[in-house]
């Protein structure tokens, strides 16, 4: 009987992710105390918020190969003690320059997240389940813990204090990480809870360089040579300036725009961030049982055009400062449509460089902490220059534009060695 451990796996890799947004984003919850405790004025808060952006980036694009080298598991497990004592030490970092280095260290220790989950994925999963998972991890998780993220800061900053917030959530990975040792393990042949069944189910759809827990070394000249992987990049630049963007100006525009108070911009931020559980949720079933059909990894390229296509699209009426219900439907629309590829990156990461996967996702989401750093900037000083949010937009739309023409007509359906069940893949075309 075909037990189903793998989803186990795969659950405390969406535990993790949520962990990872409610600790990175629980500063801004707490900025008006920490910033009156330690003197930090608004330019120096965006300076340390942008901090974690930085240091998520460098080590993002290092931490794919750690990952590849010495296994998930390991380096998820050091990531988590890192970034829970970066979160412990953040009320007592004494003023700006201790919160500048903590927050840098924070992003280092939350930047193997996504690497290391993408090779999860690519060992315990078989091709077919893992755009289903991936979006779970890349879609679901990021946009779920923006939505329950606030309600449980906020209650926690009521009930304990902005100090206790910060000790509970280190508590809270320290907990993950405990559990991790017992469950998380790097391959299905390494756990022993997992049936003859179940591994057999997994390895008949896994290529011949993902069905074993064996560490090469890096081969950058071929991840830096890959013609899909710098698409991927380029696409995931182009959807996080929008998802950062909104993430960090979103609540601004809202109040500046249509003069409303906390709680209503508060209740409105809901809608955009609940579209895009919905748009991840599609995506992963919509990039699985096409592929399951065509056996075509370009389909997933495909998906991800036309979906970044449409958020680009959605977002042209807010250009022209539309009514309030008009803006939100179609703000809600333009993030729905861009969570549809939310995990669907990782997918794609694993199909451009399977025998690497840490490593060209640690490329890609390197990709996409650099648009975390320059969204944020470019938006501000957009906004300051020319008083509204306008050319903003337009910054968006284009930069959507652009990704979902790589994706669409750039990418090449890559040749591939056999599955360990001995079909052929598909051919370069």
């Amino acid at each position: 009987m075909r037990q189903h451990f793998r989803w186990a796996t795969v659950a405390m890799i969406v535990v993790l992710v949520v962990i990872n947004y409610i600790d990175r984003s629980a500063i801004s919850y707490a900025v008006k105390p920490l910033s009156s405790e330690f003197g930090i004025d608004s330019a120096g808060y965006g300076i340390i918020s942008s901090a974690f952006s930085i240091g998520y980036m460098v080590f993002a694009f290092l931490a794919g190969p750690l990952v590849d080298r010495y296994g998930p598991r390991r380096i998820l497990l050091v990531g988590m003690v890192i970034w829970s004592i970066a979160t412990a030490i953040t009320p007592i970092s004494g003023g700006f320059t201790g919160l500048l280095l903590i927050r840098i260290v924070l992003g280092a220790g939350e930047a193997p997240g996504f690497p290391a989950a993408t090779r999860i994925v690519s060992r315990w999963l078989p091709s077919v389940e893992r755009g289903f998972a991936l979006a779970l991890v890349g879609g679901v998780a990021v946009s779920g813990s923006l939505l329950i993220g606030g309600p449980i800061v906020t209650q926690l900053i009521a009930g304990l204090g902005w100090r206790g917030m910060f000790w509970v959530l280190a508590v809270l990975g320290v907990v993950w990480a405990v559990v991790a040792v017992g469950l998380l393990y790097n391959t299905p042949a390494a756990a022993p809870r997992v049936s003859a069944a179940e591994r057999a189910h997994i390895e008949a759809g896994q290529l011949a360089e993902e069905s074993t827990e064996r560490q090469e070394k890096v081969n950058w000249r071929r991840i830096l040579t890959n013609r899909n992987l710098w698409i991927v990049g380029v696409g995931y630049f182009a959807w996080g300036f929008i998802f950062w963007a909104f993430m960090y100006w979103l609540p601004e525009y809202l109040s500046t725009s249509y003069d409303l108070s906390i709680k209503q911009v508060g209740a409105f931020t809901i809608a955009p961030w609940a579209a895009g559980v919905v748009g991840a949720i599609i995506g992963g079933i919509l990039v699985d049982r096409v592929y399951a059909r065509t056996g075509s990894i370009r389909s997933r390229f495909t998906i991800m055009g036309i979906a970044l296509l449409l958020a680009g699209a959605a977002l042209i009426p807010i250009v022209v400062a539309p009514g309030l219900v008009t803006a939100i439907v179609f703000i809600s629309i333009g993030v729905g449509c861009g969570f549809v590829t939310g995990g669907i990156w990782w997918v794609a990461a694993i199909d451009a460089e399977p025998s690497h996967p840490g490593s060209a996702a640690g490329f890609a989401d390197a990709c996409f902490a650099l648009s975390g750093v320059v969204a944020p900037l470019v938006m501000g000083f957009i906004v300051q220059s020319t008083g509204t949010f306008a050319s903003g937009f337009v910054v968006m739309v284009v930069l959507a534009l652009i990704g979902a023409g790589l994706m669409l007509f750039g990418t090449r359906e890559p040749a591939r060695k056999g599955t360990t069940a001995g079909v052929e893949a598909t051919t370069t075309r």
